[in-house]
């Protein structure tokens, strides 16, 4: 059963590349990170799905999809309808009076110019630094259109070297209705990292809390009715989830030997719990570990091969030059050639994904 499992997840969630905007509508999320390890995450994702993908591509192509920069269950991308489900938001934290009458003056002066870069803002307001949330400094400008974006004021319209520019956005009015936008918004999560465990389905409802914090009160039952409407089977005292219309032991899902690595938050392996179950050992994202106590790496990849995933590697650029670094969950590689061939076969479609060569 658990190698079914296996085959399931790894071929329904890498489906044959398509075009960037198909792959986003299709996953429903790309969970988005900084880090550049050699690449961010969300390029990391994207090049196993979308036809010759290049590092970067998103940014450079955003402003002309239908895609928005938004939270879900984390901050990442997301198709335009998923957005709009999610608005209008209520933050958790309501803004006082001043902080307020601040966001509308941004606006106004966002409005005015229709696109904003926020040394702009900074610039016009001079608002001065404020603490952020890890007790560093930033600029308070910043700090405030985070917030504006956060609550739907603002949209992100693109980026300039990595920076977010804002464009105002406008309001939504109609209100939704919250058990069925819920429904909505949990088929998404499952579409997304199917076959879940039950324990793993109410920890990302929970994490919805970020998406729509208007309704938190609304997670439990909508795990309830998640339980009674989705497939369903137990196994080996775990019960797994998946989306309707989808056979889990269905003969077409198939895997190839290409070797694969994975971002760390690549939906096949996002969800730790599910991992050590189907693979049987643990892998942690390790970036903010300190170095004298990380196992893995600073940026540490998993590594696909077949239906498992049997280690990790890290990446780096020096000089051009693409440079790479492999653990073994066994303790050593597989000594199937196949492996070998596919494994450099795979350092040489990073090196193109990155325009090394």
């Amino acid at each position: 059963m658990s190698s079914l499992l296996r085959r399931y997840a790894i071929s329904r969630s890498l489906f044959k590349p398509t075009t960037l905007h198909r792959a986003i509508k299709k996953l429903g999320f790309v969970q988005a990170d900084p880090i550049r390890a050699p690449a961010r995450a969300q390029d990391l994702t994207l090049r196993h799905r979308v036809t010759n993908y290049r590092a970067g591509d998103l940014e450079r192509r955003y402003a002309r999809l239908p895609i928005e920069e938004d939270f879900f269950i984390n901050y990442g991308f997301v198709p335009r309808e998923l957005h709009a489900l999610m608005h209008p938001r209520t933050a958790g934290q309501k803004w006082p009076k001043a902080r307020l009458r601040q966001a509308n003056e941004v606006l106004a002066f966002v409005r005015e110019r229709e696109v904003v870069h926020p040394r702009e803002v900074d610039a016009h307001f001079a608002y001065g630094k404020a603490t952020n949330w890890f007790g560093g400094s930033s600029n308070a400008s910043t700090q405030l259109l985070n917030g504006m974006h956060y609550r739907g004021m603002l949209r992100i319209a693109r980026r300039e070297d990595g920076v977010r520019v804002y464009a105002p956005r406008e309001p939504v009015t109609a209100i939704a209705e919250p058990a069925a936008t819920m429904d909505r918004l949990v088929d998404v999560i499952v579409n997304l990292y199917a076959p879940l465990p039950a324990a793993s389905l109410a920890q990302l409802i929970v994490m919805l809390k970020y998406g729509v914090p208007h309704w938190l009160d609304a997670r439990k039952s909508a795990f309830a009715r998640a339980k009674e409407r989705l497939p369903h089977a137990a196994i080996d005292g775990i019960t797994w989830y998946w989306p309707q219309g989808e056979n889990p032991w269905s003969r077409r899902h198939v895997v190839d030997d290409k070797v694969r690595l994975l971002a760390p938050f690549d939906p096949v392996v996002w969800d730790r719990r599910r991992f050590e179950i189907l693979w049987g050992w643990a892998y942690r994202f390790e970036a903010y570990t300190p170095a004298s106590k990380r196992v893995r790496g600073y940026y540490a990849l998993p590594v696909l091969w077949r239906e498992a995933v049997v280690g990790w590697a890290n990446l780096t650029v020096i000089d051009g030059r693409l440079t790479s670094s492999f653990g073994y969950a066994s303790g050593r590689a597989p000594q199937d050639p196949t492996f070998r061939r596919e494994r450099d076969a795979e350092l040489a479609r990073i090196e193109m994904f990155l325009g090394l060569s």
